[in-house]
């Protein structure tokens, strides 16, 4: 091992680009997943729920367990090094692998989805969780530590706003069928259009891109009876003709008019994500060390270790709160595409909401420790829960048309739910802390792994909740007025359900016992026990 302790730019890069890669995978996954199971695949959203719900409860076990196998690992490279190098291609593939529809029977499509997502999840923690590890044995100093975390957001940061900012306006690019396009006009907000493929579209959709704001243009089939909806999902034939009658928009043109094949281009665009991600592992491995390696002599006890977790006061109540919070923000993210899809009826706007609430985020990280210098980080915490979620609430009285409001009170909202993150895993850090001052002994692998479950896990209840909710409102992404139904469900899981929850799990925190932790004295804990 290297006997230095500092790092250079190239190597903090590196170090940044591979949470640039996890976040492609993971927030491409909590943002689009949910959408394309149940709109472009044709899986129900019940299943959809519980899909996510059952995969992501065996986390627990693979995080904790990848944990003790990253520490076990002996190779030239390191201990953590090796697995984002081995895990590279294999997440790339799967991430592709994930959007990709196979046109097969209703339960062999359930079967895919579920194997598919289980080895998403496997890949996924045998390559984060030893990516995690690695900033602690890249340098024993802890500024430079401080720096690398500075330097890790900033890559998260990035990664979340390249899949989230840019994917919906790939799968309109890569899915364009070029269809052939009949225009004519019969008033000043009302069009007939006829459209028709040069080949089988099993899951097309034509919609407007007219104005930067969305439009408010209604389609109805003709001789369909259903009522009018904002775009129109529906197979098509090679060379049929499919007419329209569209309302609500003036001066349209052919080229406002999009035909997709949502299938095609969701997996052609998770292709180019899943080539970056790979590419960007590899200069992970490639650009950084390790450097500080475990005393020769140092003595495993996992049983004792987890005595001294259930133990552990603090953790037990972040951990509940991290729930709470995760599930809250996974829900926010989880309902976004289909709220912009269907209820403000432009896909193209969610890309530019997600990038708002990504530069947003990148504000709340820089205030965070000035925040929690002077008001203390439980205090902060908790002002955070309750802040985002009062205002979260606020989406549920706007219209489609209210887009600047929208865009307003959700960065609002995301100003502080950002800052919870932020401070959770330093927060697991001082938990750790004291678990050693209590007990003697130090399991900071363990408790990060817990938290990361806790991160995963919470993420799979809120894909769940959504799921149910959608089920219950009827929702079917593949049918148009069955959408128009299940409005209401979209607008409440946007606005104050996740709210709801985040505020519950809120009380949790008025029970966290560390009220400071000295930044001079890194083994002293000020703490009051209730």
């Amino acid at each position: 091992m290297e006997n230095t302790s500092y790092c250079s730019f190239k190597e903090k890069f590196c170090f940044a680009l591979g949470d640039a890669s996890a976040n492609i995978a993971w927030r491409g996954v909590a943002a689009f997943l949910t959408i394309f199971y149940t709109d472009v695949f044709g899986l129900t959203p019940a299943s959809v729920g519980m899909l996510m719900l059952i995969c992501r409860s065996s986390d627990g076990v693979s995080d904790v367990a990848m944990g003790m196998i990253g520490d076990r690992t002996k190779s030239k490279y390191g201990h953590f090094r090796p697995w984002v190098l081995w895990t590279a291609i294999p997440l790339g593939v799967i991430l592709s692998l994930l959007f990709t529809a196979p046109d097969w029977s209703y339960e062999m499509k359930l079967v895919y989805a579920y194997t598919t997502y289980i080895l998403f999840t496997l890949i996924y923690t045998a390559n984060n969780i030893p990516y995690g590890a690695l900033m602690a044995v890249m340098t024993p100093n802890e500024n430079e530590r401080t720096s690398l975390g500075s330097f890790r957001m900033i890559g998260a940061f990035t990664g979340g706003m390249l899949v989230q900012g840019s994917l919906l306006a790939l799968v309109a690019y890569f899915g364009n069928v070029n269809p052939t396009i009949e225009l004519e006009q019969k008033a000043p907000t009302e069009y007939v259009v006829t459209v028709s493929s040069p080949e089988d579209v099993k899951n097309a959709k034509i919609a407007t891109t007219h104005g930067l704001l969305g439009s408010v243009a209604k389609f109805q089939m003709v001789g369909d009876t259903a009522a009018p909806t904002l775009g129109k999902s529906f197979e098509m034939k090679a060379n049929e003709k499919y007419t329209f009658t569209i309302t609500g928009e003036s001066d349209l043109t052919k080229e406002n008019i999009s035909l997709i094949n949502q299938s095609t281009g969701y997996s052609k665009s998770m292709y180019i994500m899943s080539a970056i991600l790979a590419l960007c592992m590899f200069l992970t491995f490639w650009g950084t060390r390790e450097r500080v390696a475990p005393a020769k002599d140092q003595q495993d006890n996992l049983k004792q270790d987890l005595k001294d977790l259930m133990k552990n006061k603090p953790w037990f109540i972040l951990i509940i709160a991290g729930l709470g919070y995760n599930i809250y923000n996974n829900m926010k993210t989880g309902i976004i595409a289909i709220y912009f899809t269907h209820y403000v009826g432009n896909a193209a706007l969610a890309g530019m909401y997600f990038v708002a609430l990504m530069l947003i985020s990148i504000v709340a990280a820089m205030i965070t420790p000035s925040l929690c210098n002077k008001f203390g980080k439980k205090n902060v915490f908790i002002g955070s829960m309750v802040a985002t979620s009062f205002i979260n609430v606020l989406l549920y009285v706007f219209g489609p048309t209210q887009i600047l409001m929208i865009f307003a009170v959700g960065m609002a909202s995301e100003l502080f739910a950002a800052i919870l993150p932020t401070l959770f895993f330093g927060m697991l850090g001082d938990a750790a802390d004291y678990g050693e001052k209590m007990f003697g002994r130090r399991a900071t692998g363990l408790v990060y792994s817990a938290g990361s479950f806790v991160t995963k896990f919470g993420g799979g209840i809120a894909s769940a909740i959504i799921g149910f909710v959608l089920d219950l409102y009827g929702y079917d992404g593949q049918d148009s007025s069955a959408i128009q139904g299940a409005m209401p469900g979209i607008i409440n899981l946007m606005s104050w359900i996740p709210a709801v929850i985040n505020l519950v799990f809120a009380v949790s925190m008025l029970y966290y016992p560390i009220t400071s932790v000295a930044k001079s004295e890194s083994t002293s804990i000020a703490t009051k026990e209730d």
